[in-house]
């Protein structure tokens, strides 16, 4: 659906999601209050210090004054719908902005011309790449730059594998920026406190800089097309619709990203924000095709899932295709989701009942309890396959939680499963052996703030820790050991007795049993008890962890015709292995992972003092294929070194860095690191 944009071109219509991205910090939440102030959707516009505005508005985003999962707020400009996803900028809260951009139509990446951030900006805008969404830039807080708009742009370039095309250039009054002149229009604004700017003559230096900014801008549109090409070359000035229309094509095309300015704070350069958005962003009938999407049938995709003690689970969807209201029966490719119970209109925290949607509007569907976060829903007959798949991170830091108290052990279970369900980027794992649960997540902040919510949002308190590390422990020497028990105490008795031949075997082998009995000494139905009995004793060494790498074989022993029992030869083979493991030089092992960290080529030094300061063994470090200004470095590390290295990674990187693990061998460990940690392991016991 397309209409006249108003400049001689053509706009598309009807309803829009867009999405608010940035780095951490770059004004995305004061945006989208500057849009919703704008826009007429709030009276005034509040601030993150006051705690006031309409993004961010969880305990734990006010608390930290950060964003911690995305804000939902529908609006209204020029009898259009917009529906603003405003995403967390933080690497550790990326997940929110990856699982809704596969339904958004277009992007404003919000950022400024700070060398710091660039890395950051990278990952956001390789990202929307990948997805193939057609982005903005807005250059944020461009009164307090210290760079001049050129040089910011030289400085932004190398974040985007496509060229930064600047629709504005800014008009100074002395050291302070008065106003803009916008490329497109070949017009001058002059900015007004918290009201739209005022279009005043194009003249004197603002003219010439514009004439020379604007064919700047026409030149890098001119590459994609062969006619206006002509038109510059024959120094034919060319249409205005035909400016607008290339700006759109090749910004829904990919092949540009539109540079605008302004600042936030004052809602400067919101409203030309807004009219770009207008006359150039795609609209749901272009994302629904970007995402395979063909026939009539009802599809929506599931942006965000949210849990409330007062309002139950709300799950927060794009209609791609038809109309979805109350009563409707929605299916995923993998389960029917359940019957809409409510739509609902979000503005931040707040939710308004309305009638059914449709194609464009992003709204709230109410008591869908089998949806998820990136679930395809469709109302046809058969389910429509998944239009997008995002897999979260591979965590990096985990804490061990438990209730505070026994009686909210179940509850605690509940709570997990709606935090993940809310957040796939949080992992579960229950620890069979150390019998902990473990939470794994994305970074320090990210677990933190899935700590609070357990207790704030789903009322059970939680106590966490330092995760158990995967110690084993091993012998070096074999031996051979009897193992008696004879017990009488009236009636049948208990006699077992076997003799075990102990060996140490080769690294990763595990354990292994051999029944060398020969002439009947020990019947054959007690020998699979003799072999359960030895599992059992070394699942708890000398040392105190489990005993691997270690073959124990049944060479002799005796029985009672009476008094003999499995339960005896259980007891038996175990005291024979507590006995002679002892004997046996146990040593401790230690689990060695493969690590694998990405980072900024200027943080590559730092990342090998890091892993040396960790008892890493650095294999060497090659550039990031297809990243520009990145490094990969990988080395051997032991997981204890592991478990909080993602905070010092991210402290080098300005907060970019990552990294992946995966086990690699167990390692002997000796001296005194060994001697504290069984020291340690003994004082818990």
């Amino acid at each position: 659906m397309a209409a006249a944009n108003g400049n001689g071109g053509t706009r598309a219509q009807g309803p829009r999601c867009i999405a608010l991205v940035g780095p951490f910090q770059a004004g995305k939440t004061t945006l989208l209050e500057a849009i919703l102030t704008r826009t007429d959707a709030i009276q005034r516009q509040g601030t993150i210090e006051a705690g006031t505005t309409v993004g961010d508005s969880s305990h734990e985003a006010r608390h930290h004054k950060m964003s911690v999962e995305l804000t939902v707020a529908t609006t209204s400009f020029m009898g259009d719908s917009y529906t603003f996803i405003d995403c967390p900028g933080s690497i550790e809260f990326v997940h929110d902005m990856r699982a809704a951009l596969p339904a958004v139509d277009a992007a404003v990446v919000v950022c400024e011309a700070d060398e710091k951030k660039i890395p950051q900006l990278q990952l956001i805008l390789r990202e929307l790449e990948e997805q193939n969404i057609p982005r903005f830039l807005f250059l944020n807080k461009i009164d307090k730059a210290e760079a001049n708009l050129m040089e910011a742009l030289q400085l932004l370039q190398p974040a985007s594998r496509k060229p930064l095309v600047l629709r504005q250039i800014p008009i100074w009054n002395g050291d302070i920026i008065s106003g803009f002149v916008d490329l497109a229009l070949e017009r001058a604004h002059v900015y007004k406190e918290h009201t739209a700017s005022e279009v005043v003559p194009l003249e004197g230096d603002s003219l010439e800089r514009g004439k020379t900014a604007r064919f700047s801008m026409l030149e890098k549109l001119a590459d994609h097309d062969d006619e206006l090409m002509e038109q510059l070359l024959e120094d034919i000035p060319p249409p205005r619709d035909k400016v607008f229309d290339d700006l759109a094509k090749e910004l829904r095309d990919g092949l540009v990203v539109p540079v605008l300015m302004g600042a936030a704070t004052r809602t400067n350069g919101v409203l030309r924000l807004l009219k770009a958005l207008r006359h150039e962003a795609p609209n749901v009938e272009t994302t629904a095709k970007r995402l395979g999407i063909g026939g009539n049938d009802p599809v929506a995709y599931v942006l965000k899932t949210f849990n409330s003690s007062h309002v139950g689970k709300m799950s927060v969807a794009r209609v791609l295709c038809g109309q979805i209201g109350d009563g409707t029966t929605l299916l995923s490719p993998e389960r029917e989701a359940g019957r809409v119970s409510g739509t609902f209109k979000l503005l931040g925290a707040s939710s308004e009942k309305r009638g059914q949607a449709q194609a464009g509007e992003t709204v709230a569907f109410g008591k869908l309890d089998q949806a998820k976060t990136g679930d395809t829903l469709s109302a046809g007959k058969q389910a429509h396959a998944a239009v997008a798949e995002v897999q979260p991170y591979a965590p990096v830091l985990a804490i061990s939680v438990s209730a505070k108290e026994r009686k909210d052990d179940v509850k605690l279970g509940q709570a997990l499963h709606k935090l993940v369900e809310e957040d796939p980027s949080i992992c579960v794992v229950h620890n069979a052996d150390t019998h902990e649960v473990v939470l794994w997540g994305q970074g320090e902040m990210h677990l933190r703030v899935a700590s609070e919510r357990l207790a704030d949002r789903f009322g059970v308190g939680i106590i966490t820790g330092r995760p158990s590390v995967g110690y084993n422990e091993t012998i070096r020497k074999s031996i051979v050991q009897r193992g008696r028990h004879k017990k009488q105490s009236g009636g049948h008795g208990q006699f077992g007795d076997v003799v075990l031949d102990i060996k140490p075997l080769p690294r990763g082998t595990g354990f292994k049993f051999e029944d060398k009995i020969t002439g009947g000494v020990v019947p054959r139905n007690y020998i699979p008890s003799v072999e359960e009995g030895a599992i059992n004793a070394l699942k708890h060494g000398p040392l105190g962890f489990p005993v691997v790498d270690v073959q124990v074989a049944l060479v002799d022993g005796s029985y009672h015709t009476v008094d003999s029992s499995d339960m005896a030869f259980q007891t038996a083979a175990r005291i024979g292995i507590n006995e002679g493991l002892p004997q046996c030089q146990p040593v401790l092992l230690e689990p060695i992972y493969l690590v694998e960290i990405v980072c900024p080529t200027d943080a590559s030094a730092r990342m090998n003092a890091i892993l040396a300061g960790r008892r890493g063994q650095i294999l060497g470090f090659d550039t990031r294929d297809g990243w520009d200004g990145w490094d990969v470095v990988r080395a051997k590390m032991p997981e204890s070194e592991i478990t909080d290295l993602i905070i010092e990674v991210r402290s080098a990187t300005a907060g970019a860095g990552s990294f992946t693990f995966k086990f690699d061998h167990m390692a002997e460990l000796t001296g005194k690191t060994a001697d504290q940690i069984v020291a340690a392991r003994r004082a818990a016991e």
